[in-house]
């Protein structure tokens, strides 16, 4: 599969290493093609499987698009990436709606009646969005191994055959995975990713998960 992303910090660079494991073909979108991360990265993959290039042509290639910026850079991205280009096709939503105005750690700007999921589901209305990836620190997006077995990773979406897509890219990264329900279920998963921050922050420590653990 051709994948695009969207943001070449290191969630996006991360996914991109992930996504070339599976066999898939990735273009990453940035503003700067000639920023050291994004050369550092084309060169750990001479293969023919890793490209760089601006939103729009990331999103243009792309039959799968993941938004992996920053909340204050979304809807520019989004903006560059052309709508024409993400329509109809399945959109991953790794983003998370943080204010840094305040400092460290920071604070949702988004939340209770509305979520980022839905914003970008409102903004690209026949893109087929899912929530994924955004529980959890970039370190562990790949193969997280952990002594109690896969954590879990809880998705979301209006598009049942898009979540099976997303599902069956997340098992190939080594997660189990559960369905929530639509894309207003994001209002639960932001939140739940400032849990995962905010013990982060306390703890100076990213590695853990969370799990749903069954009797």
């Amino acid at each position: 599969m051709k994948i695009g992303i969207l943001g070449s910090g290191e969630v996006g660079r991360k996914l991109g290493d992930g996504f070339i494991k599976l066999g898939h073909s990735v273009k990453i979108g940035t503003r700067d093609l000639s920023q050291k991360q994004i050369t550092t990265w084309l060169h750990a993959h001479e293969n023919g499987t890793a490209s760089a290039g601006t939103f729009e042509e990331a999103a243009s290639f792309a039959e799968l698009i993941v938004i992996a910026t920053r909340w204050d850079g979304t809807t520019n991205a989004i903006i560059l990436a052309k709508q024409k280009n993400l329509a109809g096709k399945i959109v991953i939503d790794v983003t998370n709606p943080l204010d840094f105005s305040k400092g460290v750690p920071p604070k949702l700007a988004v939340g209770h009646t509305d979520s980022a999921g839905e914003i970008i589901q409102r903004t690209l209305p026949s893109a087929k969005v899912v929530k994924a990836f955004n529980i959890v620190g970039n370190p562990l997006f790949v193969h997280p191994e952990f002594t109690g077995g896969p954590p879990t990773m809880f998705i979301c979406g209006n598009d049942q055959q898009a979540k099976k897509t997303v599902t069956d890219i997340l098992t190939g990264l080594g997660w189990e995975t559960i369905d929530i329900g639509g894309i207003e279920g994001a209002r639960l998963l932001e939140p739940l990713a400032m849990l995962w921050i905010t013990c982060y922050f306390k703890t100076n420590d990213g590695n853990f998960a969370f799990k749903l653990l069954r009797k």
